[in-house]
């Protein structure tokens, strides 16, 4: 599990059911992304909140079945304190992300 902090710079809302939240970060923590953050994602972090929106992609249901979500969704250019896992996305180009998010609070 990891903390991270930096400002909300995007809220993308994702057809499986997640946020996506561009996190461009503190200073201390510029270490935690990588080249295909650089490339893909405006060099943020992505900070991924699963199962807080309707879901219109099929085989994302059922991955979200009987879980309730809780994490409120910050504004953009909120400063924000993150934890969850620290995972690379290997479906997409291995970008560095927090995912899923376990708690999420505005400073």
């Amino acid at each position: 599990m990891h903390n991270s902090l930096g400002n909300s710079r995007q809220v993308l809302q994702e057809a499986d059911g997640d946020y996506h939240v561009r996190l461009a970060l503190d200073q201390q923590y510029s270490n935690l992304t990588n080249s295909a953050n650089n490339q893909y994602q405006y060099g943020d972090l992505v900070v991924e909140v699963i199962c807080a929106l309707p879901i219109t992609q099929s085989d994302a249901v059922s991955a979200c079945q009987n879980y309730t979500n809780s994490i409120t969704i910050p504004s953009i250019n909120q400063h924000i304190t993150v934890t969850g896992p620290y995972v690379l996305d290997t479906n997409h180009y291995n970008w560095a992300e927090i995912h899923p998010v376990y708690t999420l609070r505005t400073s």
